[in-house]
């Protein structure tokens, strides 16, 4: 049996570094983390995988949006830092992968056990998933 996968997205890290998204921005920041939040569910519907999309928020939220997990952080923490608490509270026995273009994260996260995946290996596991199905 494979192991249950986390994967935890750094929102606006990613919303940045993806041009169809960083362009929506212009229009709406709103829109393009919907728009994220669309493509995410998606991607967790045919992978199966427990997805959370952290974002800098300053409202102490935690919500659910279709089958995956929003989180907008508290006022004085990051999404890093929360994501960086998240990982090592998952217990080992689990998977987890990280969404980041963020290079200090990115060595944070894999000193904690997880697997960084850049900004442009996320969009290729999406798009590879579309693919497929």
């Amino acid at each position: 049996m494979p192991l249950k996968t986390f994967l935890i997205v750094d929102g606006y890290n990613i919303i940045h570094a993806w041009p169809e998204l960083e362009d929506l921005t212009a229009v709406s920041l709103e829109s393009a983390r919907v728009k994220l939040m669309d493509i995410l569910s998606n991607y967790q519907g045919m992978t199966d995988e427990t997805v959370i999309v952290v974002f800098d928020g300053y409202l102490v939220k935690v919500s659910e949006y279709n089958n995956i997990f929003v989180v907008y952080t508290k006022e004085a923490e990051t999404a890093d830092h929360y994501i960086e608490k998240t990982v090592t509270n998952i217990p080992k026995e689990y998977r987890v992968k990280v969404a980041t273009n963020d290079g200090l994260e990115q060595t944070i996260i894999m000193g904690k056990g997880a697997i960084r995946i850049t900004a442009r290996e996320l969009k290729l596991l999406i798009e590879q998933e579309e693919k497929y199905i």
